[in-house]
């Protein structure tokens, strides 16, 4: 069915965090079909905003990718904001990952890898645990808030389809896209006792690339036709999050309840539906595809043409039971309403998906002192996810295996920092239509300071 032309690469995460990545979008001009270098190979992010990019990171990417209960004092769960307001530190987060898979279909197979920065955030306490021990004051309510930028859609395919045409005999149709979506959040949160409601205010961004060109191979020096689309975006949407912890409690000494370090979480989280704006670009041309004639023909080209965008809403719900520092196990379920995208500048139909998560978390011995591995978190996990795009009225779906590893590290001043390793196994696609069976590995780093808020008395 199809034959790739694509080159393996992966983009530098250094270059992406100096903001190259982000080069492309702030181009308003059509670009030429051979300019682009799509960085994977999916046939599938041709349809809406592309293959979406998952956003959690990489603690949750080792429990199935839980985000509705996921919650953590050294960790960042921006996907449920309300986490934020249980943060003991500030804490840094950057992640990258690294994908291998082989895409098949009825006919051919081929192998593609891709990589790339996956998150940078950081995101703090707004009252500092320390200075209310120090002032024996009980940590009945607390803030957070968090700043993240993370990619949230990729477009990258490299096709040429040949067919025999009765008029014009055999054709070649090369199909390139590249491209993607982005988003930098502001996140905050209030809790008071063990409720907890957060708020992401999201500015969306990005530019999208497809291109189409046919040439007649059977015919000399005939022209090709070439078709080229931009579709920039950019606009505000918001997110939303709530977790409520109810505490197991045991008689204490004093013959007072006290939490006994159990506890069933409940949580809730999802994205508001709007409508951000697009900016849309148009080139149709003729020109010779050997070079040997130095001719060029454009047909049509719109520059600005203004549309509008509509987001799907989404929802998730979730529930764990927990024993602090020993063992953590949550299961989740969402659902997104992808009947409501609608994209002017490129109209499509995309399909309701829904989305199970199942993860598990154990800490043989958090405070041990002399064996580090008691002290590492070991997580496993499921995900099984409908797509809302399709083939021949197939849905796209994926079914995955996590395993993860949290390698806790004390840093000056005894502040514990983590290295967060992920792999996930999994297979993506229409079933018996498009296969992807693939292996990606996620690398997180999060970075605690406790001294940020803190108040220092001087005597």
């Amino acid at each position: 069915m199809f034959n790739t032309n694509r080159k393996s690469s992966l983009l530098p995460l250094l270059l992406l965090l100096l903001c190259g990545g982000f080069s492309n979008v702030a181009q308003s001009q059509v670009s030429n079909a051979s300019d682009i270098r799509p960085k994977l190979n999916s046939p599938l992010s041709r349809f809406g905003l592309g293959n979406p990019v998952d956003q959690f990171y990489a603690a949750q990417a080792g429990m199935g990718g839980l985000m509705s209960t996921y919650q953590d004092a050294f960790h960042l769960n921006i996907q449920n904001p309300a986490t934020l307001a249980s943060l003991q530190s500030t804490s840094f987060e950057v992640g990258g990952y690294g994908r291998s898979a082989n895409l098949s279909d009825r006919n051919s197979s081929v192998n593609t890898w891709q990589g790339n920065l996956r998150y940078i955030s950081l995101g703090f306490p707004l009252r500092n645990p320390i200075s209310l021990n120090l002032a024996r004051q009980q940590n009945i309510w607390n803030g957070g808030m968090a700043f993240s930028l993370i990619p949230t859609s990729d477009v990258g395919y490299d096709l040429q389809i040949d067919d025999d045409d009765p008029d014009f005999g055999e054709t070649s149709n090369t199909l390139k896209g590249t491209g993607g979506t982005y988003r930098f959040s502001w996140s905050t949160a209030l809790r008071y006792k063990y409720l907890s409601g957060g708020l992401n205010v999201n500015y969306n961004f990005g530019k999208i690339t497809n291109s189409r060109v046919v040439t007649f191979n059977d015919i000399e020096e005939a022209l090709a036709s070439e078709f080229v689309e931009d579709v920039a975006i950019k606009g505000f949407s918001l997110g939303y999050g709530l977790q409520y912890a109810y505490n197991f409690k045991d008689l204490d000494k004093n013959g007072e309840m006290r939490p006994n370090g159990k506890r069933i979480i409940i949580g809730v989280n999802g994205s508001i539906g709007n409508e951000i704006r697009t900016d849309a670009s148009l080139l149709f041309r003729r020109f010779s595809p050997t070079g040997q004639l130095a001719v060029q023909d454009t047909l049509n080209s719109a520059t600005s043409q203004e549309g509008t965008l509509k987001l799907p809403t989404s929802y998730t719900v979730g529930l764990a039971y927990e024993k602090i520092n020993k063992i953590y196990v949550g299961v989740e379920y969402g659902s997104t309403s992808n009947s409501e995208y609608l994209n002017t500048s490129s109209p499509e139909t995309l399909l309701d998906a829904n989305r199970f998560a199942f993860g598990i978390q154990y800490i043989p011995n958090a405070n041990s002192y002399n064996k580090f591995t008691q002290r590492i978190r070991y997580r496993a996990g499921l995900r099984l996810e409908e797509d809302g795009r399709s083939v021949d009225g197939v849905q796209a779906r994926r079914n995955a295996a996590t395993i993860g590893l949290g390698l806790p590290f004390r840093l000056p001043r005894q502040q514990i920092s983590f290295v967060d390793l992920a792999l996930e196994i999994g297979k993506f696609g229409v079933p018996d239509i498009l296969d992807e069976n693939y292996i990606q590995f996620t690398l997180g780093f999060s970075l605690n300071d406790n001294s940020w808020f803190f108040k220092r008395k001087l005597n």
